[in-house]
């Protein structure tokens, strides 16, 4: 097999585990010249941590490490347990943090340059086929110096890693995904974040686009706003528009609005976001005067 030939097979990406221990957040982000990515690099457990697995990915590391977390062992003891009988350990890269935040990584010695990685408080960072070594050092800082959630800081981090050369190769799919107990749909799973950009020119530019789509669909607001005056008079005005009401000739927030409204709400997949109340979210109002 030629020289190409492996280079295509790899997994060249640049990507980072990490967790927030005082929120129970854990996850994954990566971005790569590389067709869906985000099917092969990232695997996250609530309450047990995250692992990434790339260059010549083996993806067995995804689910035996966070077995292995959970039954108590530290990440450097799980990596050593993954690479020990691996015959492809010397092409493997592999990052692993549990939800206490302590990360190990493993860059094997045949990995394409520039490859290798930088464990940082509750991160590690780790690339292959980089433009350089500073891909992974401004993700690490990236990532350090960022607030918010734990998705909006691992979003920061590879944006600062492309626009410090990031994959030599190019770009072409990105990822982010993370899991916290209880914080899936309706709080019947863990799973926080979990987007996709499969194929795109600008993928981690993409990714933050659905990011913010996200967050207005899947985040209910805590500050609602009272459907009252100005705000009842909107309502009404846009569910004319929007064909959910028949007149605006409606001086309340009576019966047939509040139909009208929850009408909208769900069909537009704002389930979280509905109330019985006469109150309304201000991400929903915003959606309903943008139709």
């Amino acid at each position: 097999m030629n020289n190409k030939m492996d280079k295509d097979k790899l997994v060249a990406t640049f990507s980072i585990v990490a967790a927030n221990p005082e929120t129970g957040e854990v996850g994954v982000a990566v971005q790569s010249k590389f067709l869906a990515v985000g099917s092969v690099v990232p695997w996250a457990k609530a309450g047990v941590g995250a692992v990434a697995t790339q260059s010549w990915a083996n993806t067995a590391y995804g689910p035996e490490g966070l077995d292995l977390l959970e039954k108590g062992l530290s990440p450097e003891a799980v990596i050593d347990k993954l690479i020990a009988d691996d015959p492809g350990r010397s092409l493997r890269q592999v990052a692993i943090i549990n939800s206490d935040g302590e990360a190990s990584a493993f860059t094997g010695n045949a990995c394409y340059d520039w490859a290798g990685h930088k464990i940082g408080k509750h991160h590690s960072c780790q690339g292959n086929i980089l433009v350089s070594e500073k891909t992974v050092s401004e993700m690490s800082r990236a990532f350090e110096e960022s607030e918010g959630s734990l998705a909006e800081r691992l979003l920061s981090a590879i944006s600062a890693a492309q626009q410090a050369g990031g994959d030599s190769r190019g770009k072409q799919s990105a990822a982010v995904y993370v899991l916290q107990e209880g914080a899936g749909y309706g709080g019947y799973n863990d799973v926080k974040v979990d987007l996709r950009v499969d194929d795109h020119p600008e993928p981690i530019e993409e990714l933050q686009r659905l990011y913010e789509l996200h967050k207005m669909f899947a985040a209910p607001s805590q500050d609602k706003l009272a459907i009252e005056k100005d705000v009842l008079e909107s309502i009404i005005k846009q569910l004319v528009k929007v064909n959910l009401l028949e007149s605006a000739d409606h001086s309340s927030y009576d019966a047939e609005v509040k139909e009208a409204l929850k009408t909208f709400a769900l069909r537009e997949n704002f389930d979280d976001h509905w109330s019985e109340e006469a109150l309304i979210d201000e991400s929903v109002l915003e959606y309903l005067q943008k139709q």
